[in-house]
């Protein structure tokens, strides 16, 4: 009989300690990054996350004694089911010790649930979904996460593997440095010349008419990526909720619309690294911690390029080299020295080529597992 219990979520406090099990897992982690405990709260709350009006999902800790020693969610995202026509359910937020009865007995529960909603299938990690924190880290562990990527122990690989996940697909995280972007005669050329033969115009967002902008990214957004695979719409609540989360940390003139004969046709967000200033924070925003916020931002050295994206029928024109060169040059006005573009799916031949022609390097990968239940 396994000496490992688990229990459902049902309480606030059974939450904060799901949250707080993280803490434990990375004590001596020097990589990890401690989450905004308020952001957690915000994200696992299945009343007001708008991502919960499309979805379910079960919370379970896993006991040995008294002692919680893992964690994990199991999700039923009918927007993706609906989207793909498939019958997939989803892990997440998955953490463990090193300990393949615990992690195994955290897969039967995710399982179990998942088969109990009519589904074929367990995916992830999705943290819930594909447009938040996605897949697990199996290169790149001698550096922190970017703001609003995953991060992982190496051995979280052999847990997941040895219960029997395979593969679905890897995701892609590519370094980009200033100086090399910005030292190619090539990326130069294929900017100036799209942007002339087509009459590209950029401009940033424009946070006194934050609302209409934000219409902008809807229309781009679900446009552009809606051929990927996993990829999952978004709700205009949860591009809302989504844009109120970011607003504060938002550097207007890296977040730009493209418009060719006044007719919007791209968007790129890009977001400093504030990462780097959240691992200093352990997890509080509050009382004091905020004033960093402000007070260092201008010492982050890193951005993460988060979306970029062309609609479909204005792509293969090399517009998004336009973005790029434009955004090295304003993220070098500011500071900022490297970029992470990510994620990238291991087939998105067009996104690979263009992150190499930057003189990108894959620096970290990312997988997707799953498993029929």
């Amino acid at each position: 009989m396994s000496s490992v219990q688990i229990k459902t979520v049902q309480t606030k406090s059974d939450l904060m300690k799901f949250i707080k099990f993280q803490w434990k897992v990375y004590t001596n982690d020097q990589y990890w990054v401690p989450p905004l405990i308020m952001d957690r709260k915000k994200l696992l709350n299945k009343e007001k996350n708008p991502f919960f009006k499309h979805a379910e999902a079960e919370y379970f800790l896993a006991y040995k004694g008294d002692e919680i020693v893992g964690r994990i969610a199991a999700i039923k995202n009918d927007l993706h089911n609906s989207t793909h026509n498939d019958k997939v359910g989803f892990f997440g937020f998955f953490e463990c010790f090193d300990d393949q009865e615990v992690a195994n007995t955290l897969f039967d529960t995710a399982k179990a649930w998942i088969k109990s909603k009519g589904l074929t299938d367990m995916r992830g990690p999705a943290n819930p979904s594909s447009n938040d924190e996605y897949g697990l880290l199996i290169e790149g562990f001698d550096d922190p996460p970017r703001i609003l990527m995953t991060y992982n122990p190496p051995y979280y690989i052999k847990l997941i593997e040895n219960y029997g996940m395979v593969k679905v697909k890897d995701l892609y995280a590519y370094k980009l440095e200033n100086k090399k972007v910005m030292s190619s005669d090539k990326v130069r050329r294929v900017a100036e010349l799209a942007k002339q033969r087509y009459g590209l115009k950029l401009y940033e967002m424009n946070l006194k008419d934050f609302d209409n902008d934000l219409k902008k990214v809807k229309y781009v957004y679900n446009k552009a990526w809606a051929p990927n695979w996993g990829f999952v719409p978004l709700t205009s609540e949860e591009i809302d909720a989504m844009a109120e989360d970011l607003r504060p940390l938002a550097e207007p003139s890296l977040i730009l619309f493209g418009e060719i004969n006044n007719e919007l046709v791209g968007f790129s967000l890009v977001m400093p690294d504030y990462n780097q200033i959240f691992k200093q924070m352990n997890g509080r925003l509050f009382p004091f911690n905020f004033i960093k916020l402000y007070t260092q931002k201008r010492k982050i050295k890193w951005a993460r390029v988060l979306t970029l994206g062309i609609i479909p029928e204005h792509q293969k024109k090399g517009l998004d080299a336009v973005f790029y060169w434009e955004i090295t040059n304003r993220a070098k006005k500011i500071g900022i020295e490297l970029g992470e573009a990510s994620w990238i799916l291991e087939n998105n031949d067009m996104m690979n080529r263009g992150a190499v022609t930057l003189g990108g390097e894959i620096y970290k990968k990312y997988r997707i597992y799953e498993i029929p239940v």
